[in-house]
């Protein structure tokens, strides 16, 4: 049932990685379910490393290590899209920019800041994805999931998910739940309007994004304006944006501290945007976080602030 010594590399947008010692990927809830069970069975005389389940989406914000991965990586390939009234049902493999094409051909309003965002719906819940000044959680109705300890299906309105800023309860590992699907609440609008705006947002991307380099988006979060002192704020001011509330963004705290362009090996904060660490051509999981160390300390003695990763670094214990 399950392919061995995946290549992560391949699944990685960043092309970064070792192997996952298991590999399986599911497009139904049954085939995940099964997929469980039978890992269950098969690891049952493993060490608990051995052991470890990861869930993967569309590997878009996610640093797999150089090492290998021992345990079993499962592929969420989840897909499909169903409109009831005003309210669309989303499986979670199901990749954002399908369903902006989906809101845009369905005259569908609501998600028109997500133009361009990378990755999976899943993987949008999980992180509270947003930008422009919305967020995933905004139009979110319910959430289905599925507790990978008893496999049974949990189901969550929007209230239970316990959103915040790039957070939801399904980030906290003890909750230990795979995302099956979603309903989002969305508005009826003009189809031209919607695809206006959701290409400017798809072209805004292009232009100030390093979309033409291997990458995981944005490696920190933005900076809260309450983290930073008075003083600091005299100088900051000018740069505070809404995400989607008032914050200086990662990016402008790394250009100011003179990191731009910065490289370890194949590795560089991007001279275009410098929240975003490239992949050069052969860059290693190690020389990405040598830079994200260089960055955090860096910002650490200019604004006297601890930057917070968004990114998820999976399986390199010993890479530090």
């Amino acid at each position: 049932m399950f392919r061995q010594n995946v290549s992560l590399k391949e699944y990685s947008n960043y092309k970064i990685g070792g192997n996952a010692s298991y590999f399986l990927e599911v497009k139904t809830k049954e085939e995940l379910i099964a997929g469980i069970k039978v890992w269950k069975e098969t690891s049952a005389g493993f060490s608990n490393s051995k052991k470890k389940i990861f869930v993967l989406g569309n590997g878009t914000n996610i640093l797999f290590s150089d090492n290998d991965f021992e345990g079993l990586i499962i592929k969420i390939a989840l897909e499909g899209i169903e409109k009831i009234g005003n309210e669309v049902f989303v499986a979670s493999g199901t990749k954002f920019s399908d369903l902006c094409d989906f809101c845009i051909n369905n005259s569908l309003s609501g998600f028109e800041w997500a133009g361009g965002l990378p990755g999976t719906v899943g993987g949008a819940i999980r992180g509270n994805a947003g930008a422009f000044g919305g967020e995933t959680k905004d139009i979110i109705l319910q959430v289905l999931s599925l507790n990978l300890d008893n496999l049974k299906i949990v189901r969550r309105e929007v209230k239970d998910c316990e959103f915040s800023y790039r957070f939801s309860v399904f980030k906290d590992n003890a909750t230990n739940e795979v995302i099956l699907s979603a309903v989002f609440a969305l508005k009826n609008g003009n189809k031209e309007e919607i695809q206006k705006l959701t290409n400017e947002k798809i072209s805004y991307r292009r232009q100030k994004h390093p979309l033409e380099y291997p990458n995981i988006g944005s490696i920190f979060k933005n900076v809260a304006v309450e983290k930073f002192s008075k003083e600091q704020m005299q100088e900051l001011s000018q740069f505070v944006k809404d995400d989607p509330f008032p914050v200086i963004p990662a990016a402008k705290l790394i250009f100011l501290t003179g990191l731009r362009g910065k490289r370890v090996g194949d590795a560089q904060i991007s001279e275009k945007h410098t929240n975003y660490i490239v992949n050069l051509g052969n860059a290693k999981a190690k020389e990405v976080l040598e830079l994200i160390n260089i960055i955090k300390k860096e910002i650490k003695e200019k604004f006297k602030i601890n930057l917070e990763e968004e990114v998820m670094y999976v399986g390199g214990e010993s890479n530090g």
